[in-house]
């Protein structure tokens, strides 16, 4: 795929995936032009500043605004949707705003680039949309049905439309990272369970797994990486070894272990070596679209706790730097 005459929209291109990705694509894809879309003017200055580019573009917008999506949308050929309200707590205590952003949103940036014809539009989802148990993974779970389900309505345009799903970021903003390193003087830290475990994936590998997904996506799969686990506690350990460490109880909404793939979704899902597949159940799906993957058992459930892949204290030390 040649990137050099793509035009690409980030929706959400301030937050921290939107950023790295602008980066790894001014590095290593040299695209036509980057359309930056995002409500908040203060950090577009400061990326405006930041990178320095001619290729960037910059639109004050929201994607509840079915107009300015369509405004931003036009002659894009590639859409990297990642606007969303994402803080647990703040969908759970402001629902109607988190079903605005997340669902109707999502529903104005896939209708908007089929209309304006782009090529590919990928979403970015998360663990929490498999078996939900708080708002935001409701909502993100909603986003997905609408991403792979609006292929059904493409008719004869070109735009193929699809999902990434993964696990928790790695120095992304609102991460326990950085709820540890400010508690680091304190002393204490504050651990919810400490039974807990989740996925771990680098804004570096989440950057290039959505690169490499788009250069695939056939349209309607929701594509998983394979990463490792950790458990909170060696997290912990990693960022503060020396603090002590009070266990205040999960928070409403939180799991305590996460769920990347369902036994349920296991039976239309494939193992292509670096991710796993859930493939679409659409009468037209050839399999051998992506060949060469192994279908998982009917038994299979991609979970942080049952993970075969583990990250030590040592290397969560690395990775958080």
């Amino acid at each position: 795929m040649d990137w050099t005459t793509k035009k690409i929209l980030i929706t959400g291109g301030t937050g921290s995936f939107g950023r790295a990705f602008t980066r790894y694509a001014l590095e290593h894809l040299n695209p036509n032009v980057i359309r930056i879309f995002s409500r908040d003017e203060l950090k577009q200055a400061e990326m405006r500043e930041e990178f320095k580019s001619q290729k960037l573009r910059f639109f004050i917008g929201d994607i509840r605004d079915a107009d300015r999506v369509e405004r931003a949308l036009r002659g894009v050929d590639i859409v990297i949707h990642a606007a969303a309200m994402k803080r647990v707590e703040v969908c759970e205590y402001n629902p109607f705003e988190a079903i605005m952003t997340n669902i109707m949103g999502t529903q104005n940036v896939i209708n908007k680039a089929i209309d304006c014809g782009a090529e590919k539009i990928i979403s970015i989802s998360t663990d929490k949309a498999a078996n939900p148990v708080n708002l935001y993974g409701a909502t993100k779970l909603c986003q997905e049905k609408i991403v792979t389900q609006s292929n059904s309505y493409v008719g004869p345009k070109k735009t193929r439309i699809a999902c990434v799903r993964y696990g928790n970021v790695v120095g992304s903003r609102g991460s326990v990272v950085g709820i540890f390193k400010q508690q680091k003087d304190s002393g204490e830290l504050t651990i919810t369970d400490d039974r807990m475990t989740r996925f771990w994936i680098t804004l570096d590998q989440a950057v290039r797994f959505v690169h490499s997904s788009i250069e695939m996506m056939r349209g309607g799969e929701i594509f998983v990486p394979k990463i490792p686990s950790m458990k909170v506690t060696d997290l912990a350990a990693a960022v503060a070894p020396k603090n002590k460490i009070r266990i205040t109880g999960i928070r409403p909404g939180e799991k305590l272990h996460e769920l990347m793939i369902t036994e349920d979704e296991a039976r239309h899902c494939k193992d292509l070596g670096d991710r796993f597949l859930i493939e679409p159940e659409f009468p037209w799906w050839d399999s051998e679209f992506h060949s060469g993957g192994k279908s998982v058992s009917h038994e299979f459930r991609y979970a942080s706790n049952t993970n075969t892949e583990w990250l030590t204290i040592e290397e969560l030390k690395r990775l958080i730097g």
